[in-house]
């Protein structure tokens, strides 16, 4: 297995937990020299053929369009879609040569609907669904497939890890009372959206939703496409009331 992360220690930690062969590398996503290197490193390390190339690292920052820093904007865009678009360019040539594989993006269910005060993110994660499809379309008739992935709330850092300045509900709480919510109200283990996914790709699923909330995420995008932030609002209000027991 070939891994890399900008965070040295928890790729460290990534590869010491793994039981397999593994090629680990400090690579920052957004540079493009740095994921074609690793991904000709990659074709000359790992046995042929390669089977599935992973598009996942992603950043997001909560703050508004009107007072939003643009130079947050772009940290998230640059990350969460040119980081996946870099990725693909790099190994989508090796894997159209052996006419075999799967590139699998992440969105997420912030790339069905839009969220205030996650104006950039969702724009990332809508543009990486757009250019999966679109590379969708222009791979088929071949051995190469790509899927996309919408996960609903999953057990990581990116709250935690993210830049915050506004909350998506207008209350005035801290940036660690957000984090705290979102860590409650996360229903999946990335264990288990790592068990979805690979299993998904395995039934040659092109869409993979991953936990209960990112199928209602879905199906009020496909029923209310204009409406559907009235139920999504409510839904948040009885998650948030939820949260805030568990957290007390």
């Amino acid at each position: 297995m070939a891994i890399i992360d900008q965070d040295e220690d928890g790729l460290e930690q990534t590869a010491r937990s793994l039981s397999t062969p593994v090629l680990a590398r400090r690579v920052d996503v957004r540079d493009r020299q740095a994921q074609l290197a690793f991904a000709a490193e990659v074709a000359d390390w790992a046995p042929a053929p390669l089977g599935m190339v992973f598009n996942n690292a992603g950043v997001a920052v909560a703050q508004t369009i009107a007072e939003g820093a643009v130079e947050d904007d772009e940290w998230v865009w640059s990350v969460n879609f040119h980081g996946v678009v870099n990725g693909v360019r790099a190994f989508l040539p090796i894997l159209e040569r052996q006419d075999s594989g799967v590139i699998v993006n992440t969105s997420s269910v912030f790339g069905l609907v839009g969220i205030p005060a996650q104006s950039a993110y969702c724009a990332s994660k809508f543009a990486v669904r757009g250019f999966t499809e679109s590379l969708r379309q222009e791979l088929r008739g071949s051995g190469v497939s790509a899927v996309t992935v919408h996960p609903g709330g999953v057990k990581t850092n990116i709250a935690r890890n993210s830049r915050f300045h506004s909350d998506p509900m207008r209350r005035n709480i801290t940036k660690e009372q957000a984090v705290a919510e979102f860590e409650a109200i996360a229903q999946t283990t990335p264990e288990r959206a790592a068990e979805i996914i690979h299993r998904g790709v395995k039934a040659g699923r092109s869409r993979i939703l991953i936990g209960r909330d990112a199928y209602v995420f879905e199906t009020l995008a496909r029923l209310a496409p204009t409406r559907y932030y009235d139920v999504l609002e409510r839904l948040a209000l009885i998650a948030e009331r939820q949260a805030q027991r568990s957290i007390t």
